[in-house]
């Protein structure tokens, strides 16, 4: 169980391990994923979609720490590279979040599972997939465009991919439940 567990949880972080560009996320973008994550715990909605929003909020403060530190110019920070940083601040994050929510009960149920995967961790990866993929697609879109299309796009676009894939399977994910 903790091998399929590693993992699912080495697919975003191999993404980090593939050339790209800075992904730097704002304060209010992270922000507004902490808020969906506490409205979605406070409406006693399903773990998984919950896990949608807690891998969001995760990744988006992981890319804000790494900007921050950038922004900070440690010594020690100009040694290490922007994916590099990113990587340790994702794992930095994880490590607060998960093993105290393991050791209170809400990871690890054995009838809380997805595919044999705890429905929490298998919603962080979905949610880190789309949130990436909510930066992706405004990136896309200012390169097209050569601007943004209306002021806050790159708050929206991650929150909307975040909202978007949490209505998707709270609607139509309720086979997975019975695999």
């Amino acid at each position: 169980m903790l091998k399929r567990i590693f993992a699912f949880l080495l697919i975003p972080v191999s993404y980090f391990l593939l050339p790209a560009s800075a992904l730097a996320v704002c304060p209010i973008c992270t922000v507004a994923v902490g808020a969906g994550l506490g409205l979605s715990r406070w409406l006693g909605i399903d773990d998984t979609i919950s896990g949608i929003w807690v891998g969001g909020f995760i990744l988006s403060i992981s890319l804000w720490t790494t900007d921050w530190i950038g922004k900070k110019n440690f010594k020690w920070s100009r040694k290490i590279s922007d994916k590099s940083r990113t990587v340790l601040s994702l794992f930095f994050w994880s490590i607060l979040t998960y093993p105290p929510l393991a050791v209170a009960g809400i990871i690890g149920h054995p009838y809380n599972t997805v595919l044999g995967i705890d429905k929490l961790i298998f919603g962080s990866v979905l949610g880190t997939i789309f949130f990436v993929i909510g930066i992706l697609a405004d990136k896309k879109v200012r390169k097209i465009k050569g601007r943004q299309l209306f002021n806050y796009q790159k708050v929206v676009f991650p929150v909307v991919s975040l909202t978007i894939v949490s209505l998707v399977v709270y609607f139509y994910g309720g086979y997975l439940y019975k695999i």
